[in-house]
């Protein structure tokens, strides 16, 4: 049986592809990164204090994990097209929703994971997007410029504070929000048609090695997420002036994304080995995160490249890899990956917490470094896997129209 798929995109036309993963991306996860911006505002209004934004952004990230593959498998089902305007649509709703109905904390919480889902349909579809659309050889570039929605949504975020909330009042900037999400609707993907469900077969899917993959992910995720939180507070404690530990986090969040696309740019021009460079980082990352126990400045800037460097700017390479291993099904197979991502970033800002508070700072970035080179190991462990289920695989990609012959490798390319 023949396999519906979406129609390759021209090359003059994959700018606007990517431009439209990003901007759908960005619009789905604006909500969080929102909220977590405008928490001071927001926190006087509604009396919370940071311990109660904490609980609303692992809350966020565990609800996130839990629909992952149940979402996965709508955005197989429905299509990329179809799905990424739910998810926009969804996510300016719960916006709106924030600014008229947030009227205490509870309500907020209430709010924000009901519309969770929409950051991780907006996540999948942008996926799904770019692995039946976008040229093969631009296809890395574009999960890495796709990832850099997450600081672009903070980027946006950081703006409204200064510009709406101290201005017209934070309820206006999830107005505002809501309107930019709307907005976003026009450059979401057209068409995008649902895929047969025997295309998408678990036994080509590698799903034990993905899972494996997904946990290792969730590890690094989890130590990444604390860095990106606690690298201010943790410098401050140090010693360092707040000013040179704010400059210190801007230079790592720009070093992260510039080594986002990097990793994409790079793996276009590879032709295997994603998994191991995901390995790699993940292991020098784990150096940074040392680094950052040792006192000073110097160690305080070096710590701070190699984590966000290295340590933070791999999901987009992880996605692509997945992506290649499973084109006939790249939605559903990154589901099984985000799930422990998710879950990570859920877990790590409240086990890094404590353990700042009860121990150290100092104890709290070895302990990330050490779950950072388990991460690693994961990664190693799972690229085995993936060969393994090669060799008892060798036509997995036969399953795939020739439509998508130029995204295709095998896993024993792609892990090796």
């Amino acid at each position: 049986m023949s396999v519906a798929t979406e129609p390759l995109t021209p090359p003059q036309s994959a700018f606007r592809v990517g431009a439209g993963a990003v901007v759908v991306t960005t619009s789905t996860v604006l909500p969080v990164f929102l909220t977590g911006a405008l928490s001071v505002q927001i926190s006087r209004e509604l009396d919370f204090d940071p311990a109660g934004l904490g609980l609303v952004v692992a809350l966020y990230f565990g609800v996130s994990a839990l629909v992952s593959l149940p979402v996965g498998r709508i955005v197989e089902r429905l299509g990329s097209g179809t799905t990424s305007r739910i998810a926009v649509v969804g996510a300016a709703f719960f916006m709106l929703l924030c600014s008229v109905a947030a009227r205490s904390y509870g309500s907020l919480i209430a709010i924000l994971l009901c519309g969770a889902w929409c950051n991780v349909m907006g996540q999948l579809s942008s996926n799904l997007t770019l692995a039946r659309s976008m040229p093969a050889g631009r296809l890395g570039l574009s999960f890495g410029v796709k990832q850099s929605s997450v600081p672009l949504a903070t980027l946006l975020a950081g703006v409204a504070v200064p510009a709406v909330a101290l201005t017209l009042g934070w309820r206006w900037a999830y107005v505002i929000g809501a309107g930019l999400a709307l907005c976003a609707l026009v450059a979401a993907p057209r068409g995008g048609r649902a895929t047969p469900r025997d295309a998408t077969n678990p036994e080509n899917r590698a799903t034990a090695a993905l899972s494996v993959i997904g946990v290792a992910g969730g590890l690094a995720a989890a130590c990444a997420t604390g860095l990106g939180i606690f690298l201010v507070a943790a410098a401050v404690d140090r010693g360092i002036a707040v000013g040179l530990a704010g400059l210190v986090l801007t230079l790592g969040s720009v070093v992260g994304l510039v080594m986002r696309m990097l990793h994409g740019w790079l793996a276009d021009r590879r032709s295997g080995g994603h998994v191991a460079v995901v390995a790699g980082s993940l292991l020098l990352g784990a150096g940074g995160l040392a680094l950052l126990a040792v006192p000073g400045p110097v160690a305080l800037i070096l710590g701070t490249i190699l984590g966000f460097g290295l340590g933070w700017a791999w999901p987009g390479l992880l996605q692509f890899a997945v992506v290649r291993l499973n084109p006939s099904a790249p939605a559903a197979a990154t589901a099984i990956v985000q799930v422990g991502v998710y879950g990570g970033s859920c877990l790590g800002p409240v086990g890094f917490g404590f353990l700042a508070t009860h121990f150290s700072f100092t104890t709290a970035w070895l302990v990330s470094a050490g779950v950072m080179l388990a991460a690693a190991a994961g990664m190693v462990l799972g690229r085995r896997m993936l060969l393994a289920h090669a060799l008892h695989r060798p036509c997995a990609d036969s399953v795939v129209p020739a439509t998508l012959s130029a995204h295709n490798r095998s896993a024993r390319e792609i892990a090796s």
